[in-house]
């Protein structure tokens, strides 16, 4: 895990023309999205179509993703970050455990102080359709940002906390980061996507985070 100072971002939608700022306290996240090996070693399942210990896990649902973290934080005896109740998940804010990032910590995370639409070079730092040759590679493979994170664009697309537009989209949450299938114009730091969180995509993983809370 790497500590993101507190701070600041701004964040923007494409389709709503809509931007907002978002302070956010000191954070942890995640190095590189989680393996499928350490999926694995928690859940026993080796979702998606790939195998490799070191390749981002890929085909897990948002939802599938909030189990792992809450798993992975009772393995580690921390406290769960989410309570899970049918289908509603609370995120308890003051637990110690494992979760997703907000979009906010992710895109800040993402640009590790940077201000264009990438870290460096897309071909430096990021697997996508250019030169993927069609499928998902072992993380870590990439030049890292200038905080150390690798992979946070390119590769596979990284699950968040958030709500994507729940007055139009309803329960759709939030995607970062472009995949291993994507033009170059996807894998910015600012780009959406949305998915339904029972939804399990083959680009689709997650990073793990800890720590403080976004507030507006």
């Amino acid at each position: 895990m790497i500590a993101v100072p507190a701070g600041q971002v701004t964040l923007s939608d494409r389709r709503t023309t809509r931007s907002w700022s978002v302070e956010l306290g000191a954070f942890e996240i995640a190095v590189h999205p989680v393996t499928q090996g350490e999926y694995a070693a928690i859940t026993g399942e080796w979702p998606g179509t790939t195998r490799g210990t070191r390749l981002p896990v890929d085909g897990v649902s948002w939802r599938d993703a909030i189990l792992f973290c809450n798993a992975l934080s009772e393995r580690a005896g921390l406290a769960a970050a989410y309570r899970v109740t049918g289908d509603d998940v609370v995120w308890d804010t003051v637990a110690d455990g494992y979760r997703l990032p907000a979009e906010a910590e992710w895109e800040r995370a993402c640009r590790a102080g940077t201000t264009g639409p990438r870290y460096g070079p897309l071909d430096a730092i990021a697997w996508y359709r250019g030169n993927s040759d069609g499928r998902s590679r072992e993380v870590g493979g990439k030049q890292p940002n200038a905080w150390g994170l690798h992979d946070t664009l390119g590769n596979v697309w990284e699950w968040c906390w958030d709500l994507y537009d729940p007055e139009v989209y309803g329960p759709y949450r939030v995607l970062r980061g472009g995949g291993w299938f994507d033009e170059h114009w996807s894998c910015r730091a600012s780009v959406r996507r949305r998915s339904h969180p029972t939804y399990r995509i083959d680009d689709v993983g997650f990073r793990l985070a800890r720590g403080a809370l976004t507030s507006d």
